[in-house]
C-alpha cells in the first residue's frame, strides 16, 4: 500500500479529542481511491454493522416562500424556480404520511418547513406533529431554519430526537451560496439545539462550484464540532432550473465518494447519510458510497421538492447488496 502522507499520519495517530486540520483531510482526499475507501470501510466496521442502513423519510410540511437566498434552493422566494407555495400541512396529514413511511420500512421521519426561522405561533402545530409522530414509535427530526432562544427547549419537550441544520459548505465559500445569513448563524442554532439535549443532524452539499480544499474544510468544520453531529447528510447538488445554481456542473462520482469516505473517517461514530442527488446515481455509485461508509439514506419518492428513487428500486438494491434496514 502507498505511504500515507505525513499530515495524515500525524492526525490518524492523535488522540480522538484532537481537532482535525484541513491539511489532514486534504491528505485523505489525495490517497489512492482504493486505499481511501478501504480505510473508510475499516473505520466503519469498527463502529457499525457494515450491512445495515438506517432509512429516513423526509416530508415538506410547509413548502416555498422562504425569505433566504440560498442559491441551490427552489423554495427561496428570491429564486425563479417553478414551485407552488403551500401553507403548513394539517397535523393529521403529516401523521398519515409518517404512518405510511413506517409501514414501508422507515425508522426516522423528518419534517421540513421553508422558513428563515419559525415564529412562536408557527412552532405550536410543529410541536404537535412531533408528539404524534413520536407516538408512532418513530424517531423524529425537523428542519425549521434558525431557532430563537427558548425554541429548542420547546422542541425537546415535545420529544424531538434530531434537529437538521446543515453547514452547507465551507465558511470561506459560504457567501458564494448564501448572503442573507452567515454560517455563524447556523452554528449558533446548532449550539441552541445542543444545549436543549437534542441530537444534531448537520452536513453539506457537494458540487456547488467549491474546490476540493473547500470540501475538506467543510468536513473539518463538521468533525470539529464538539461533539460531531450524530447524523451527517452529504448531499450531491441537484441543479434545479430557476435557481442560481441551475448551470453548475457539479463533481464527478469518484470525488463524491471520496467526500463520503472522508466524512466516515473523521466522524467514525456518526451516521453518514446519502441524501439529495441519489435519484441521479446508478446502483453501482450508491454501492460505492455504502462501501465508503454511508450508512443512512433518505427513503421515499420525494425529498422536500426534489425526486428520490422509489421504494421498489431501493428494495431491489438492498436485495442485490444484501443490506438490511435499521
Amino acid at each position: 500500500m502507498n505511504a500515507i502522507p505525513q499530515a495524515l499520519q500525524a492526525s490518524s495517530s492523535a488522540p480522538a479529542a484532537d481537532r482535525w486540520t484541513v491539511a489532514a483531510v486534504e491528505a485523505l482526499f489525495e490517497l489512492p481511491f482504493m486505499d481511501l475507501v478501504w480505510r473508510a470501510q475499516q473505520v466503519h466496521r469498527q463502529h457499525f454493522d457494515a450491512n445495515a442502513i438506517q432509512r429516513s423519510t423526509l416530508l415538506s410540511v410547509k413548502t416555498g416562500g422562504c425569505s433566504e437566498d440560498c442559491g441551490y434552493c427552489s423554495q427561496s422566494a428570491r429564486n425563479k424556480a417553478e414551485l407552488e407555495r403551500e401553507k403548513l400541512l394539517p397535523v393529521e396529514d403529516v401523521v398519515a404520511a409518517a404512518r405510511a413511511a413506517k409501514d414501508k420500512g422507515a425508522s426516522r421521519f423528518c419534517m421540513g418547513a421553508a422558513w428563515r426561522g419559525p415564529k412562536d405561533k408557527d412552532l405550536e402545530p410543529v410541536l404537535e406533529m412531533i408528539r404524534e409522530v413520536k407516538a408512532l414509535g418513530m424517531q423524529t427530526c425537523v428542519t425549521l431554519g434558525m431557532l430563537r432562544e427558548g425554541q429548542a427547549e420547546k422542541l425537546a419537550e415535545a420529544g424531538l430526537d434530531y434537529y437538521n441544520h446543515n453547514l452547507d459548505t465551507a465558511a470561506e465559500f459560504y457567501a458564494n451560496v448564501i448572503t442573507t445569513h452567515s454560517q455563524q448563524d447556523r452554528i449558533d442554532t446548532i449550539g441552541e439545539v445542543r444545549k436543549a439535549g437534542i441530537n444534531v443532524c448537520s452536513g453539506g452539499i457537494i458540487g456547488m462550484g467549491e474546490s476540493r480544499k473547500n470540501r475538506a474544510a467543510l468536513i473539518v468544520q463538521l468533525a470539529n464540532l464538539n461533539p460531531a453531529p450524530e447524523s451527517v447528510p452529504i448531499n450531491n447538488l441537484v441543479a434545479i432550473p430557476g435557481t442560481p445554481m441551475a448551470g453548475v456542473k457539479g463533481v464527478d462520482n469518484f470525488e463524491f465518494v471520496r467526500t463520503i469516505a472522508a466524512a466516515r473517517i473523521t466522524m467514525p461514530t456518526s451516521f453518514v447519510r446519502l441524501s439529495a442527488g441519489r435519484e441521479q446515481m446508478s446502483e453501482e455509485m450508491q454501492a460505492l458510497c455504502f462501501l465508503a461508509g454511508a450508512n443512512s439514506m433518505f427513503y421515499g419518492d420525494k425529498l422536500l421538492t426534489t425526486g428520490n428513487p422509489d421504494v421498489g428500486r431501493d428494495e431491489a438494491l438492498f436485495a442485490k447488496l444484501g443490506l438490511r434496514a435499521i
